[in-house]
């Protein structure tokens, strides 16, 4: 069984680990709806890999095509899913 306290921490910590300035917030909206991998991915037509690395912020960029697709299935606004964590956010969370 996995903690979801520990999961959300862990997750939310991969941002600093790979020096981005960028949250992805997914998985948090995610379970807002109750909504699975599985579901979005069927729902959005987007792979479940696609939207795992997505989910465990490990891309690059994000098309606003996709952006958009994710917003609608769960009604939701894209600053719900991304968060702009800046520099000294980031230096305040490592120390």
């Amino acid at each position: 069984m996995i903690n979801i306290k520990n999961y959300l921490t862990f997750v939310n910590s991969l941002p600093r680990m790979l020096n981005m300035e960028i949250r992805i917030n997914l998985d948090i909206e995610m379970a807002r709806q109750k909504m699975s991998l599985t579901e979005l991915s069927q729902r959005i037509g987007i792979s479940m890999t696609n939207l795992s690395l997505l989910k465990t912020g490990k891309v690059k960029a994000i098309r606003f095509s996709t952006l958009a697709a994710i917003c609608k299935q769960l009604q939701c606004q894209p600053g719900d899913i991304l968060e702009y964590v800046g520099d000294e956010e980031q230096s305040t969370r490592t120390k």
